[in-house]
């Protein structure tokens, strides 16, 4: 059975959250988006500098479809994980692949 991570009411609601699951055998914290119409997920840490993204626990900072890294002000689109600004340009958030099952947000049985 896939790992539960939040429920779609609460995404809808909140649009960004940052929820804790377990990947590869350790803890990790995610960030979950509604982009689009789409359930995102990806790791909440910055291919700059290893960093969480967010300003405080599940505080992010977010410019219509993009969070911004608090720490360097990397901007990634939440569709897609990639970044179009700051120092990490190019590179991209790694996507962390979910579904919806009966109104809850899940890991993918299948990563």
């Amino acid at each position: 059975m896939s790992q539960p991570l939040c429920s779609l009411e609460e995404l809808e609601s909140r649009g960004l959250l940052a929820v804790e699951a377990e990947l590869d055998g350790g803890p990790e914290s995610l960030l979950v988006a509604l982009a689009g119409g789409q359930v995102r997920a990806y790791l909440n840490v910055c291919p700059h500098a290893g960093r969480r993204l967010d300003w405080a626990p599940g505080k992010f900072l977010r410019e219509a479809d993009q969070v911004v890294c608090a720490a360097h002000g990397a901007s990634f689109l939440l569709a897609d994980g990639h970044c179009t600004a700051g120092p990490c340009r190019g590179q991209a958030l790694r996507a962390v692949k979910v579904e919806v099952v009966n109104g809850a947000v899940r890991l993918a049985a299948s990563r």
